[in-house]
């Protein structure tokens, strides 16, 4: 039994630290979210940012928009030319995303600058491609309201969940002390 311990150590300490670190981040953010109800940023301040910042991207590209607090649950309507289109939630600012990405990174972790460094990187690139994300879902939404469900369910989640796949790849094999090892 000790020698299969000993084989699988590695495997071991990775899930044990990704789970502590994922579990931790976690307990934070809902924290987090219970306690910041009822400020001047509603539903929250990170999913009332994003939103006032798609519709900041959305007026950049050409379209008139507008967000709203919607009164009936906790989240910002999208409104795009006059058109409600989609509604900002707290799972759309990214930072569950984010936590799980960071989880991931630390439990294969490299050098601490390096880890930090790219935690902090990745974490930035995950929010700006998320809001470009929001902002091509609500496009997409006014210009092929037939394609809701795909867009919404498939397409989307493809583009902010491959790009983590992509960052975790390129974290093991060039930064993590696995790639440091046999580098």
């Amino acid at each position: 039994m000790k020698t299969l311990f000993l084989k699988y150590k590695a495997v071991v300490k990775f899930i044990l630290t990704f789970l502590i670190v994922y579990g931790v981040l976690s307990f934070l953010y809902d924290f987090y979210l219970r306690y910041s109800g009822g400020t001047k940023y509603y539903p929250d301040y990170f999913t009332n940012l994003v939103a006032r910042q798609t519709e900041i991207l959305l007026d950049t590209a050409g379209y008139e928009s507008k967000i709203l607090p919607h009164l009936n649950e906790p989240s910002m309507k999208v409104i795009l030319n006059g058109k409600y289109l989609a509604r900002v939630i707290e799972g759309c600012n990214s930072l569950s995303v984010i936590i799980l990405f960071t989880s991931f990174v630390i439990a294969f972790s490299g050098k601490i600058k390096t880890t930090v460094l790219y935690i902090l990187s990745g974490g930035v690139m995950i929010y700006v491609v998320n809001l470009f994300r929001i902002v091509l879902l609500t496009i997409g939404l006014y210009h092929y309201p037939e394609y809701e469900n795909i867009l919404h369910t498939i397409v989307f989640p493809a583009i902010i969940y491959g790009m983590v796949l992509l960052l975790w790849v390129l974290w093991v094999n060039r930064f993590s002390k696995i790639a440091q090892q046999h580098g």
